[in-house]
């Protein structure tokens, strides 16, 4: 069964400008949120990660196409227009609309500003020449415009507007699309005024190309650009009236780039959604004394500046207010004039707020979507079920919005350095979630998302590797649903290596993990960061979906309970014990691969069979097989974080 490809992949590498990536990104979120996850990524994922299986859609856009040229020519381009041939998607705004093309004629007889050549992919054959309007600037925006397209409304299958305002600043007009014939090229809209340079036989602004069994959308102008987005500040003479142009065909645009996304083969939300703002964290505990310890051992990073406390980490600084002094801050917000231009909450550069609760748990309307007081019972619930299980969860940190609860950890060292073992840091939704590779596990509200610190003692490294962490880990969570409720379980949840829980009916994943480690004071510091798809049934299965007729029903923070409980005994087993061949066993009870016949790319394309793990470094074993499917005796030890596990295409490719 085909991968479910959820990953819109937008290109930030050499030459894509800042402003062109965060407007991108933002509109495609605003479409497909929470159908996919609209993903950032450099030139190296696209070189040497397995991104192509589960991408939906490659995006490249604005900026200066020879800057993806000198990152992506060879290699790059050739993964691409494979990617296409197979039935991929690919969409280029502006540079991006150059850079598909089989020839750039950009500012011809310029010396400043002239590029002119041929371009590898080609997917519009033809030349794409520009800029179509005069006056672009590198450097400013003045050679911005507000320009009409012509839509080519009978080449929809949904109602479009006959006519679109879109941003436009340097892109270029493709020539003679219309004499490579509709089923090479189709025209889905035309520049309106009259160009600047020759268009040929047409004004093409938007062409659809077929390349293989893929698609092509090559855009000249910006209709990604929202006029919410744009700088009113901005000292430039008529720019402050090409922002309300555009404001007032929004409509028009957000319908048409939706129509767009769908001829290539996406599945754009019923109504555009709103980018979701980044929300206060709230700091609680079963045992308020345990809130106040962690303030304390917090002291020697607080820094003070107008009475106020912060710590400054390495990406985020964090604010620490009290109950009563978020309520003040709350009260003088809402006397003040509302923002009609807010700020991008999204950014790592702004303040992240970390309420502490000293006494007392959050009240629903402070975090409507989580219930302190649901998780604390049960969580003592399971703790009474447990052997060992007392302390993870007991200190619960809480965001309703957060970026990734990995990131937020990992990549502010002060904090985390500060952090107990069993730390938890939850969130109902985030904006740039963390997996493998170039893969972001897509988390919409009804997901369960969370991080949890392990402090790993250094004397343990060598007989208790960290890897097995992933082992324990999975069997923690196909057992913690399994055993949630009375019919839980024969749930059908099974564990793909080495780090995805999937639905074992149609092997549609339904979770995954992700361990980022550090060293500090004597120990490793293991962040794992835990997803899983609980009541959302989009954009994939979730548990709910699983549940048998009269089943009770789960609800994310019991859930949390059960696998925060479930994984600690585990843990203190291994720690105790070993990876135990009771272990083992019940690794082996809820894994999809035993004696799964695999191509070994790295190894000249041999046939193999998964013969299990290695109990002392964790190591996936395999063994050759001949042309009759029997063992050689030749026999391979892979490591996870070096390999990626294509169970749907039999293939252990190796990971660069």
């Amino acid at each position: 069964m085909p991968v479910r490809k959820l990953n819109v992949l937008v290109y930030t590498g050499p030459g894509a400008s800042t402003e062109s990536v965060r407007h991108c990104t933002f509109t495609l979120r605003q479409l497909l949120t929470p159908n996919y996850a609209v993903i950032p990524i450099t030139e190296a994922i696209l070189l040497k990660e397995p991104w192509a299986s589960t991408c939906a859609l490659l995006v490249f856009p604005g900026g200066a196409d020879l800057g993806y040229c000198k990152a992506l020519n060879g290699e790059g381009n050739r993964r691409i227009s494979e990617y296409l041939r197979r039935g991929g998607s690919y969409l280029g705004f502006c540079a991006g609309g150059y850079y598909g093309s089989g020839r750039c004629e950009f500012e011809f007889g310029d010396p400043l500003l002239e590029v002119i050549g041929r371009r590898e992919l080609a997917f519009f054959p033809g030349t794409c020449r520009g800029a179509a309007f005069k006056g672009f600037d590198y450097k400013s925006e003045k050679g911005a415009k507000a320009i009409k397209l012509r839509v080519a409304k009978d080449l929809f299958a949904d109602d479009v507007p006959q006519r679109i305002t879109s941003y436009f600043n340097g892109g270029g007009v493709f020539a003679d699309a219309k004499s490579f014939g509709p089923s090479k090229v189709q025209v889905l809209a035309e520049y309106e005024d009259e160009l600047d340079v020759d268009g040929g036989d047409g004004k093409a602004a938007v062409v659809l190309c077929n390349v293989g069994q893929g698609k092509a959308a090559l855009i000249g102008p910006h209709p990604e650009f929202a006029a919410i987005n744009l700088d009113p500040k901005t000292d430039l003479p008529g720019y402050k009236d090409l922002i309300a142009r555009l404001a007032e065909d929004d409509r028009a645009r957000i319908a048409f780039v939706k129509a767009c996304l769908e001829k290539l083969g996406l599945q754009p939300n019923d109504a555009a959604v709103t980018v979701p703002e980044l929300s206060d964290l709230h700091l609680t505990s079963a045992n308020n004394a345990d809130v106040v310890e962690l303030l304390y051992a917090w002291n020697p990073i607080l820094e003070k500046e107008d009475g106020a406390e912060f710590i400054k980490g390495e990406a985020d600084v964090f604010r620490i207010e009290t109950v009563q002094e978020a309520l003040n801050m709350s009260e003088i917000k809402d006397s003040l004039p509302h923002d009609d231009h807010p700020q991008d909450k999204t950014e790592s550069s702004l303040v992240k707020k970390i309420i502490v609760h000293e006494s007392g748990l959050p009240s629903s309307k402070e975090t409507p979507r989580w219930n302190f007081k649901r998780f604390y019972v049960n969580l003592r619930r399971y703790q009474l079920m447990e052997k060992d299980a007392n302390t993870w969860g007991t200190t619960l940190m809480y965001g309703e919005v957060v970026t990734s609860t990995v990131t937020l950890l990992e990549q502010n060292p002060k904090l985390l350095s500060k952090l107990p073992h069993g730390f938890t840091l939850a969130a109902t939704t985030q904006t740039a979630g963390r997996g493998r590779g170039a893969n972001v596990w897509i988390a919409p509200p009804g997901m369960l998302i969370f991080s949890t610190i392990i402090n790993h003692p250094a004397h343990l490294a060598a007989s208790r590797p960290i890897i097995f962490i992933q082992y324990i880990t999975a069997i923690a969570i196909v057992e913690a649903i399994q055993s949630y409720d009375q019919g839980y379980e024969k749930l059908p949840v099974k564990i793909k290596w080495p780090n995805d829980i999937c639905d074992s009916g149609e092997y549609v994943k339904i979770g995954g993990f992700l361990t980022q480690c550090s060293y500090f004071d004597g120990a490793y510091q293991v962040i794992l960061g835990i997803g899983i798809n609980t009541i959302n049934s989009r954009p994939t299965t979730s548990i709910k979906d699983l549940l048998p007729e009269g089943a009770p029903p789960v609800h994310v923070e019991t859930l949390l309970a059960r696998v925060l409980t479930r994984l600690e005994a585990l843990h203190a087993q291994w720690i105790r014990e070993g990876f135990t061949a009771e272990m083992e066993t019940r690794y082996y009870r809820s894994w999809l691969h035993t004696g799964q016949l695999v191509t070994l790319e790295q190894y000249g394309g041999a046939n193999a069979r998964v013969l299990g793990i290695t109990r002392d470094w964790g190591l996936l074993r395999v063994e050759e097989i001949d042309g009759r499917g029997r063992g050689t005796g030749k026999m391979w030890a892979l490591q996870s974080d070096e390999n990626s596990f294509d169970y749907w295409r039999g293939l252990m490719r190796r990971k660069l």
